[in-house]
């Protein structure tokens, strides 16, 4: 594809961009738009823009190619996302709409005390940094084999700029600029993903119907895996992970749910969860037989794979597929560049701003006395979100820097087995405030957060054969005894995305233990 053409488009879906930030934010810039997009957001839109949102760069990259190591296997979990977002809409929506809360973390002091609330956020800052940076980082890696390489460019340069344009466009409406954009963004991954099927279909010359036939009836369109309770994809080890990680990466994570508190009411966010969970079957779906129709293509067509499985599908789309394909492929791209960093941006601005920093969502009205010295509280504080939206911006292209250093692993593994040790503190604080009536003393609840992750790394080193190796330099003979005991405890068990539940059993458990009595005025669900 001609360097020209890739310009024009990227250019062109940027001033889009800023086209839709300059109509959200001229008529309000303060804290209300930028945290919570005054509560008036459709709850349609969000709903829509949530899709791109959840799948973003690495269902659109990764998945795809992840089909010829794993069958359909990732479909297990997407069931079990079913059953998260069910929780989330009847036990945890009320829950923040009856609170009336900014961020969600807030309840967490409501709940247990200052200690708790700072912890809690902490984590999500952790948790979402990371996995912003992920997403973001498996896009620009694809961006700059496929495109920037060609050019010259370094990859620092490609992340730096890609950065700089997304803050442009957030730094005024934050929240209330992402609900739109997040639309624009899920409409071109879909439409990449409808058109790349399109193509390929017509390329291998089969109708619906035998196209439909040939993935059901090939090995790698296996979704249900019943038959070794150690493997990784063992149904019920996916299933209930994936209602657990649906419930901590959407319902316990401020990005994710900054944008259902933006609707009207408590129904409309309901609407919204409910239908965005549906849509995401049949999309996931098309992303699995995307898979298996792109490895059909490329035996057809004698195309030799990449080593990396992430770089199947932009390989065989930017260099096997007409121009169009070519073209609708790149904007999908850019899609899913942006909407994994755009929201992170505002989450974690508003995270700091109002849990750390005490802003409110509500303007401040000004001082009195009329002192020049005197900022006044509605100027100071849109003057320090900036600053901090800047700041996250640079701490984001930091660890961007970082993971292309460090990353030797499929992107999608690493965001879930990450998520499972930032996430865990959060599930089990969550689940001790809601299903509970126990204090906690507040001051020890920081030394649990931070032991359950350690615990649960060791138990999966554990699982792994790996824990002796810790030992090795300091004693063979004990680094080995290690491993046999790990062995005959595990018994050829290999943890997956269960290790969510592990780490946050742990921190349940450890709040157990420094938990008192508490008042019966306890803030409940009910």
């Amino acid at each position: 594809m001609h360097p020209g053409i890739i310009l024009s488009i990227l250019g062109g879906y940027f001033l889009f961009l800023v086209l839709i930030s300059y109509f959200t934010a001229r008529k309000a810039t303060d804290n209300a738009t930028f945290f919570v997009a005054n509560k008036n957001a459709p709850w349609y839109l969000v709903a829509f823009g949530m899709i791109g949102a959840s799948l973003s760069g690495v269902t659109f990259i990764s998945l795809p190619g992840w089909v010829g190591s794993t069958q359909f296997s990732y479909f297990q979990v997407v069931l079990g996302y079913m059953v998260g977002y069910f929780v989330i809409a009847t036990v945890l929506m009320p829950l923040y709409y009856r609170l009336n809360l900014t961020t969600i973390y807030t309840y967490l002091e409501t709940r247990f005390g200052k200690v708790s609330h700072k912890t809690g956020s902490f984590f999500f800052l952790l948790s979402r940094t990371i996995g912003s940076a992920f997403r973001l980082y498996l896009v620009a890696v694809v961006f700059q084999v496929f495109i920037f390489d060609k050019w010259g460019m370094p990859f620092w340069v490609s992340v730096f700029v890609s950065l700089m344009l997304i803050l442009v466009y957030t730094f005024r409406g934050g929240i209330k600029t992402i609900i739109w954009t997040d639309t624009l963004q899920t409409l071109f991954m879909l439409l990449a993903l409808i058109t790349t099927i399109i193509y390929v279909v017509n390329t291998l010359d089969l109708g619906f119907f035998e196209i439909t036939r040939e993935i059901s009836q090939s090995n790698l369109s296996r979704i249900f895996f019943f038959d070794d309770w150690r493997s990784p994809q063992y149904f019920y080890k996916q299933f209930i992970s994936g209602a657990f990680i649906a419930i901590v990466m959407t319902g316990l994570d401020q990005d994710m749910m900054q944008k259902n508190l933006t609707c009207r009411s408590l129904r409309d966010a309901q609407k919204n969860m409910f239908t965005f969970s549906i849509t995401l079957l049949p999309v996931n779906l098309l992303f699995l037989g995307l898979g298996v129709l792109l490895l059909m293509f490329a035996s057809a067509n004698n195309i030799p794979l990449p080593e990396r499985t992430d770089y199947i599908y932009p390989s065989l789309a930017m260099d096997h597929l007409p121009a169009f394909a070519g073209i609708v492929f790149l904007l999908g791209l850019t899609a899913a560049a942006y909407s994994s960093a755009d929201s992170a941006l505002a989450a974690l601005t508003t995270s700091i701003c109002v849990d750390f920093l005490g802003f409110k969502s509500e303007e401040v009205k000004p001082g009195i006395n009329n002192d020049p010295a005197m900022v006044t509280p509605a100027t100071g504080t849109r003057r320090v979100r900036s600053l901090i939206h800047i700041g996250i911006t640079v701490l984001l292209f930091f660890v961007i820097m970082i993971f292309h250093r460090l990353n030797d692993e499929s992107v999608i593994n690493a965001i879930f087995k990450i998520a499972g040790y930032t996430y865990g503190p959060l599930l089990g604080l969550f689940v001790m405030g809601i299903f509970t009536k126990k204090k906690v003393r507040d001051r020890w609840v920081v030394l649990v957060c931070f032991l359950s992750p350690i615990l649960t790394f060791i138990i999966s080193l554990a699982s792994e054969g790996e824990l002796g190796a810790l030992f090795m330099d300091y004693s063979a003979e004990l680094g080995q005894t290690i491993d046999i005991f790990a062995a005959y405890i595990f018994q050829g068990y290999r943890f997956s995305f269960e290790l969510l539940l592990i780490n946050g059993l742990l921190t349940f458990i450890g709040l157990l233990l420094i938990s008192k009595p508490s008042p019966k005025n306890t803030v409940s669900t009910q």
